[in-house]
């Protein structure tokens, strides 16, 4: 499996407020970078898999909806997790 709970603690300790803040709009959206590049990859290999790419589609569209809350709420901390991350909108 790619996202080990380890991975996830992780992911969230670096990016949200604490290791146990899974709620943050910045671990989220970090989570949900990580898992769009592994389904890009896995497309890249099997690129008939429709379901995985209706999957990717799905995860794209919620990080856009949270990264354009953060971008209406707090403008700094959307730069901040777009410069981390390296996310260009």
């Amino acid at each position: 499996m790619y996202l080990t709970k380890e991975k996830k603690v992780e992911i969230f300790a670096k990016h949200g407020k604490s290791a146990t803040d899974t709620g943050s709009s910045e671990g989220q959206i970090a989570l949900f970078t990580f898992r769009i590049n592994h389904l890009s990859q896995h497309l890249k290999k099997n690129h008939k898999d429709f379901a995985t790419e209706k999957s990717l589609v799905k995860l794209v569209g919620k990080r856009k909806r949270l990264l354009d809350y953060l971008k209406n709420t707090e403008i700094e901390r959307y730069r901040a997790i777009i410069a981390e991350l390296g996310i260009r909108k």
